[in-house]
């Protein structure tokens, strides 16, 4: 297999004067097809980073079950569904490249993409149901290398812009052009405005009806917990990143992310973690346990104690946790429960959330594991195979984005994805999103209905703020 050595040189700055989101609005027209990652959670050294990523170098996509390669070189290489394992083809594709250079403990060389729902065809043996409508269809996954990345560290104040640079290609004196663009003080902005009335896929009538039958399954014995899901849908004119900064203003959340690809954008803001992978440690944390704030501090620890304290959210919450851990026990050692039904509190709701983490056995592939894991079980239920076969039969669009991954994967191994939840497919001046709710034997249908509206209620308020910005 050919080798392709990645040089990286970079460049450290203040950053006490710059934000992410004014880099990437100073980068996004000279760049197009550029990503911003952003975490609100600066209190933790851990978690202290953003990214804005410019000019895709190389990649691999899945597109209706053609898989498309290219590396730094130009040579491409298209396989046809029948002709590849995808994992076997990630891990050889990560292989291929050799990060030189050397790079702050911030970053090591890697990847930025997603895989959506309907990846997980290429992780199971599961077969979803086909169709024709493209309305909401984009690749199945796709992750770039990129030639900057702008890495900003909140802890310290401190920008570093890096430079991957392809051995044996010219040097192009980008880290110029880059500074000279974040220090530019003037960056364009747009207009945002939605327009028609919100669409859905299903009416709060047939929504009630499709939990009824949940319950009817778990009943039977076919699942134990199962999350269906409501799709919702609006017109827009003018620039939906507005929609963005407003989201990432009402919703702080650890995972923020805004993906440019041209002709669609998926951006949102995630409480949740699909897993994480450093140093061959894997972590999942699961949130399940969902209660809707007041606004007023002393009740939201009362509905926090409610919420800690309640017999249908603590045997959903539990389940999700065994469920965790039994998936991490299929390529880790020492699975422990970190942390256990901890409560965290969201801009419109209480989470409870759980950490369980293991260690790799020696010689486990990284996204084999990432594809052991998916979806999360806080997406689709438990047994999750059976939930998602009985989730494809009930629900009447394909979940595209919805429920899928996004973020960062090393060369190294090193995994770091967002579950796409409290999130955002824009195409075709329509923006989509999405949500559910998790179902057990002890589900009031209407207490569902409302747990959606209480998960979409951020999204819309950002639509309608971002008509001010």
């Amino acid at each position: 297999m050919k080798k392709y050595k990645i040089i990286t040189t970079y460049k450290k700055l203040l950053a006490d004067t710059t934000t992410p989101v004014s880099i990437y609005l100073r980068l996004r027209d000279v760049f197009p097809n550029s990503l911003l990652l952003e975490s609100s959670d600066y209190h933790s050294r851990e978690n202290s980073m953003s990214f804005v990523c410019c000019e895709p170098i190389s990649g691999i996509v899945l597109n209706q079950g053609a898989l498309r390669i290219k590396y730094p070189d130009g040579e491409r290489e298209t396989l046809n569904v029948d002709e590849f394992e995808l994992i076997d083809q990630i891990n050889n594709y990560l292989e291929a490249f050799e990060a030189v250079g050397g790079l702050p403990k911030i970053i090591s060389g890697g990847l930025f993409g997603y895989f959506t729902h309907e990846a997980v065809e290429h992780f199971e043996t599961i077969k979803l149901k086909q169709s024709d409508d493209d309305t909401r269809r984009i690749p199945e996954m796709q992750y770039h290398i990129y030639r900057y990345i702008i890495g900003i560290d909140h802890f310290k104040n401190e920008l570093y812009i890096f430079h991957n640079q392809p051995e044996g290609q010219p040097e192009n004196g980008g880290l110029e052009k880059i500074e000279y663009l974040i220090k530019n003080k003037n960056f364009p902005e747009y207009s945002f405005q939605s327009k028609d009335e919100e669409q859905s896929n299903i009416t709060n009538e047939q929504f009630i009806a499709i939990v009824e039958k949940m319950k009817q399954h778990i009943y039977r014995g076919d699942v134990f917990q199962i999350v269906p899901s409501r799709a919702f849908s609006k017109g827009f004119t003018g620039d939906e990143f507005n929609v963005y900064r407003a989201l990432r203003s009402i919703n702080p959340s650890p995972y923020l992310f805004y993906f440019d690809y041209g002709d669609f954008r998926i951006f949102g803001s995630s409480p949740e973690a699909q897993i994480t992978i450093k140093d061959r440690v894997a972590s999942i944390f699961p949130i399940a346990g969902t209660f809707k704030r007041s606004g007023d501090d002393e009740k939201d620890a009362e509905i926090a104690h409610d919420l800690e304290n309640d017999p249908k959210e603590s045997a959903e919450h539990v389940m999700l946790v065994d469920l965790a851990r039994n998936d991490l026990s299929r390529h880790c050692e020492e699975v422990q429960v970190k942390a256990f039904k901890e409560v965290q509190y969201y801009s419109h709701l209480i989470h409870l959330v759980s950490h369980v983490s293991g260690k790799l056995h020696p010689g486990a592939s990284s996204f084999k594991i990432v594809a052991d894991t998916f979806p999360a079980g806080t997406l689709s239920g438990a047994p999750k195979y059976r939930a998602m076969e009985i989730i494809d039969e009930n629900e009447n669009i394909k979940r595209s984005f919805y429920s899928g991954a996004i973020g960062y994967l090393g060369f190294n191994g090193d995994f770091n994805h967002a579950i796409m939840i409290r999130s955002f497919l824009s195409k075709n001046n329509t923006l989509h999103y999405q949500a559910g709710a998790g179902i057990v034997a002890g589900s009031v249908p209407e207490s569902e209905l409302n747990e959606v509206n209480n998960k979409i209620a951020a999204l819309r308020k950002a639509i309608e703020l971002a008509e001010e910005l």
